[in-house]
């Protein structure tokens, strides 16, 4: 039991959220590169990643993990993302810290959804059953790269008009 609901359906409410959180952030990031502010997908993606990450920490676990500190470094890009966004209304550099830290949270929660297929995909896992195969690593490594090439993007793009 994990807040009063079985394992299996707290781990479904965290992957839809994770997927909610997923989505929205990659309508955030395509908004970036039009420079548009995309306002309500913003709260969207900001309020379901960090949900995601804080849910996250309520699986069981009896040591630290990489999940767990995955966990704590997108919620210090949220913290500074959030910070950027609002308080600091993307003024001069905020803009570009904002759309740094909103592409690498982005990025984690993708990288947990790599992990997270190729140990729940049976053709997947098939293909690295170890998680430290080839194919998973080349699968981790074009991802790193497409969200370097878009996180330089949408700090090159993202130049909204201020409401």
């Amino acid at each position: 039991m994990v807040f009063g609901m079985s394992l299996a359906t707290y781990t479904t409410i965290h992957v839809i959220i994770s997927l909610v959180g997923i989505a929205a952030g990659l309508i955030v990031l395509f908004g970036m590169f039009g420079g548009k502010r995309l306002d309500g997908m913003t709260a969207v993606f900001l309020v379901t990643t960090v949900l995601t990450s804080v849910t996250g920490f309520g699986f069981p676990f009896e040591k630290v993990t990489p999940a767990i500190i995955l966990g704590i470094l997108s919620l210090l890009m949220l913290a500074i993302a959030i910070v950027a966004r609002y308080p600091s209304h993307l003024d001069g550099t905020w803009r570009a810290i904002y759309a740094i830290t909103a592409v690498v949270a982005l990025y984690f929660n993708c990288f947990v959804l790599v992990v997270q297929s190729f140990l729940k995909i049976p053709s997947l896992h098939a293909l690295a059953p170890k998680g430290n195969e080839p194919p998973f690593a080349i699968a981790q490594g074009i991802l790193l790269v497409l969200f370097v090439v878009a996180g330089i993007r949408a700090v090159k793009k993202f130049h909204p008009v201020t409401a």
